[in-house]
């Protein structure tokens, strides 16, 4: 993994600590495969030879009720007459709902949840 894809997972990780996102965790030899990603995870991460990769959901996988939801509060502002902000709202929207607004599946950054996987954490 590069620094720059690293640092890019480390800002993901960060958003999505307080909604209990599961991670697969790789320490050299021994793979979890579905923990609940914690403080002390995170810190492996940073600071440690760990791989982890997040499990998330592809934005194609939107319910209709989410995307219900989701244009509620998908405004942006414009500032200073540049580039379309998304609301923190829309953020703390998606990174509840374990969406993959980064494209971090396609990097290989992510892997793909299952439709069961967070079902009660939504």
């Amino acid at each position: 993994m590069t620094q720059e894809d690293k640092e890019l997972l480390l800002k993901d990780l960060c958003a999505r600590l307080p909604y209990g996102v599961k991670v697969s965790v790789n320490y050299d030899i021994i793979t979890i495969e579905t923990k609940e990603m914690g403080i002390g995870t995170l810190h492996d991460f940073t600071y440690g030879n760990v791989d982890i990769k997040p499990y998330l959901r592809s934005m194609s996988s939107m319910t209709e009720e989410e995307k219900q939801e989701f244009s509620k509060l998908a405004v942006g502002t414009h500032l200073f007459k540049g580039p379309l902000i998304p609301s923190y709202d829309t953020l703390d929207w998606l990174n509840k709902h374990h969406f993959d607004y980064r494209g971090l599946i396609e990097k290989g950054l992510a892997l793909g949840a299952s439709e069961e996987m967070y079902n009660n954490k939504t």
